[in-house]
C-alpha cells in the first residue's frame, strides 16, 4: 500500500463506479474496489457495510435532510409546500458538484433491477417517514400520506431528469421546474 491519501470514502465510492459502469455490479468484488484506490479491503468495510452500500450508504443522512426541512417549514405551509422545502434542502446537497457521480449511481442501478427495487424501496422509507413528520404538523393522514408520495415521485423524476440533461442546470432549478410542471397539472382549464 502507497502512502495514506485524504478521503478514500470518497475514493472508493469513484472507484466502485468505475468499476461497476466497466464490468457490472454482480462482477465486482469490495477488494477489488479496495485495491484499485490502494487501501485495504479492511478500510473498504470501515466505511461500507457491503458493495450495495456505496450506492445507498447516504440514504439515512439525505432522509434527514428532507426531514429536517419539512419540520422546519413554517406553520402556515400546507403538507406540500412543507415537502417541497425538504426537498429543496436535498436538492442542494445532492446537486453540489456531483452530477457525474449521480450519472454513474443511475447507469448502475438501471442496470441491476435488484438496486432499482432497493432504490424504490429507500425513497418508499422516505415517504414514510416525510408522512409522519406532516402528521406531526397537523395533516391528515390522506393529506400526509398524498403530499409525502408525491413529493417523492417528484423528486425522483426530478433526479432523473438532472441526471439525463445536457443543460448546465443545477438540481434545485430541475426540482422547482418539476414542481411547477406538477402544480400546472392540477390546474383546472
Amino acid at each position: 500500500m502507497g502512502r495514506w491519501q485524504p478521503d478514500s470514502r470518497g475514493r472508493l465510492q469513484e472507484s466502485a463506479l468505475a468499476l461497476f459502469a466497466e464490468r457490472g455490479f454482480d462482477q465486482i468484488t469490495a477488494a477489488e474496489i479496495a485495491e484499485r484506490v490502494g487501501v485495504t479491503e479492511r478500510t473498504f468495510f470501515r466505511h461500507f457495510a457491503d458493495k450495495r452500500e456505496v450506492l445507498f450508504g447516504g440514504s439515512d443522512y439525505l432522509k434527514e435532510l428532507i426531514l429536517e426541512g419539512v419540520v422546519a417549514a413554517p406553520a402556515s405551509d400546507g403538507p406540500l409546500d412543507a415537502v417541497v422545502r425538504g426537498l429543496q434542502v436535498a436538492a442542494v446537497l445532492l446537486g453540489e458538484g456531483r452530477r457525474d457521480l449521480a450519472r454513474q449511481r443511475q447507469a448502475v442501478i438501471r442496470a441491476n433491477p435488484e438496486l432499482h427495487e432497493r432504490e424504490l424501496s429507500k425513497l418508499a422509507d422516505y415517504a414514510s417517514s416525510v408522512a409522519g413528520a406532516l402528521r406531526q404538523r397537523g395533516a391528515t393522514d390522506v393529506q400526509a400520506d398524498f403530499a409525502a408520495e408525491i413529493g417523492m415521485t417528484v423528486f425522483r423524476l426530478a433526479m432523473a431528469q438532472w441526471v439525463e440533461s445536457n443543460e448546465d442546470t443545477d438540481l434545485p432549478s430541475v426540482m422547482q421546474r418539476s414542481l411547477a410542471d406538477l402544480r400546472a397539472l392540477t390546474v383546472d382549464t
